[in-house]
């Protein structure tokens, strides 16, 4: 089921600063990657683009179009494939604590919700935080996104007094038993999530079928440190991203040459297979219909470029030996291209002159990564893309601190460049 259409013009409007504070409105607007394909589309409808149906014939896919596949939104701005593609990929979910499908539970005189682990989580974030619930509910008519942003659970930490070694010995949580919310008090509740979801999504508990639901910190998106030069948010892993390749791609000229496209990509943080995924072909399918044919698409490919948009670590303060000694990245030091020898990251020697390239034509600085080689690498839709469509990768993104923490840190300045810097990339002729 695809997620439903909302007009959002308010919502456009109200997010259509590029600046700072319009990024901090949309992390704080997405808390769930239903929501931030909602915010995307939002954003696109009021830039001029159309939403095309997956299941209509395209005729012409020329001009400027999105599609949205449940968590997923490809767009394009597109008039000729003579000089390929350029293309921006990035990913909407965030590791969190998802509520199971008979989530209603508790014990001694509590009533909790079931919830299990979505990807890399650092569990121990998720401890003695106001949280919120999001997602979308499926009806018979269709789905509805849905979100409740008042502090309704909480994951409360066992006190020092029972577990007098934690500074010691280190905090260890078993995510099935230690990791459920509460949410009230008394006997456990069958059916009782689901009226809750009813209610937030306007419709009779009946019509509640299934959910895809997620837990959110609801403490506000915010400029923090002495100078304002950082920001304090949940999710720039990787709603950053997102947020710079719509920045991009919406002012890239209508009729750009090479094609400028943006994907973003839902289920990356557990390995982007799935119907909507970095792995699906969700991206080559649209590439296809936008080419007009499969003898058309193989050139374009042959001729395009590929930005993997993700985050990146910072170098921490406090464990530098963590790092790759010369690699050290700053925040506010401009993007950071991510290199690995096994193809963790897909960037390789013309990738990364690519898009060094475009960041001089930005004017802004960028850095190169490398992991630790005694330490286990990361990675990002950046392979998968490679392997899927044939075309040249590199990874980028912005430095930060605290990835896949409930909330996360990075410079204030980085991501304004580092949309900059995706707009020269787009821009590039091949």
């Amino acid at each position: 089921m695809d997620s439903p259409v909302v007009d959002g013009a308010g919502v456009a409007e109200d997010a259509r600063n590029w600046g700072v504070e319009g990024l901090l409105a949309f992390i704080d607007a997405c808390p769930t990657p239903f929501h931030v394909v909602e915010r995307a589309a939002a954003l696109l409808r009021a830039a001029g683009f159309t939403q095309m149906d997956e299941t209509a014939d395209w005729p012409d896919a020329s001009g400027s179009s999105f599609v949205c596949r449940d968590g997923s939104l490809v767009a394009w701005r597109h008039s000729t494939s003579e000089k390929g593609f350029r293309i921006i990929g990035a990913h909407t979910d965030s590791p969190n604590l998802r509520i199971t499908p008979q989530p209603d539970t508790g014990q001694v005189g509590y009533r909790q919700l079931g919830v299990e682990m979505y990807g890399g989580v650092l569990l121990n974030s998720w401890l003695d935080r106001d949280l919120g619930v999001a997602g979308r509910v499926a009806t018979p008519s269709g789905t509805r996104l849905f979100r409740i942003d008042q502090a309704v659970l909480r994951v409360p930490q066992l006190a020092i007094h029972l577990d007098r070694e934690v500074n010691q010995k280190g905090l260890l949580l078993n995510p099935q038993t230690h990791l459920t919310p509460v949410w009230g008090l008394g006997l456990r509740s069958p059916g009782e999530f689901a009226d809750v979801v009813a209610e937030a999504a306007g419709i009779r508990s009946e019509e509640v079928l299934a959910w895809d639901a997620m837990l959110h910190d609801l403490t506000p998106s915010t400029v923090g440190g002495i100078d304002g030069e950082f920001i304090f948010a949940p999710r720039i892993d990787n709603q950053v991203s997102c947020w710079a390749g719509l920045q991009a791609l919406i002012d890239a000229p209508a009729d750009a040459v090479p094609s400028a496209v943006l994907c973003l990509f839902d289920h990356e943080e557990v390995g982007s297979v799935s119907a909507q995924g970095a792995t699906s072909p969700l991206l080559t399918t649209v590439l296809e219909r936008i080419t007009g044919s499969r003898d058309a698409l193989h050139p374009a490919l042959a001729r395009s470029l590929c930005l993997s948009a993700d985050g990146a670590h910072a170098t921490h303060p406090n464990y530098p030996e963590r790092h790759e000694p010369e690699h050290l990245i700053a925040m506010g030091d401009g993007p950071v291209i991510k290199r690995n020898a096994n193809l963790r990251y897909a960037t390789d020697a013309v990738g990364e002159a690519a898009f060094a390239a475009a960041c001089k034509k930005a004017g802004v600085n960028h850095q190169v990564y490398a992991h630790r080689s005694d330490m286990p690498c990361g990675s990002t839709i950046g392979p998968f893309a490679a392997a899927a469509t044939g075309v040249t990768t590199v990874d980028a993104g912005v430095a930060q601190l605290s990835m896949h923490s409930a909330r996360e840190m990075c410079g204030a300045q980085d991501p304004i460049d580092f949309a900059q810097a995706l707009g020269a990339f787009l821009s590039a002729a091949t």
